[in-house]
């Protein structure tokens, strides 16, 4: 189960094939094989990663099950 690595919610959307949305703090995630990129969604749509506001360790260890 895809867990959002901000708010920890269960309530994931799938957006695309390896794209998500988290409806508790509406931001996308991208999952790569094991790598998580987080971005905030920009009023004109762009997206704006926050990547750098997690560790690398703690976005690693999240657990990724796609189904």
């Amino acid at each position: 189960m895809l867990r959002c690595p901000n708010c920890n919610s269960k309530d994931i959307g799938k957006i695309g094939s390896h794209q998500f949305y988290c409806w508790g703090c509406f931001i996308e995630l991208t999952v790569n094989g094991e790598k998580m990129s987080v971005y905030q969604v920009e009023e004109d749509g762009t997206l704006s990663s926050l990547d750098d506001l997690f560790f690398e360790d703690d976005i690693a260890s999240q657990e990724i099950h796609v189904n």
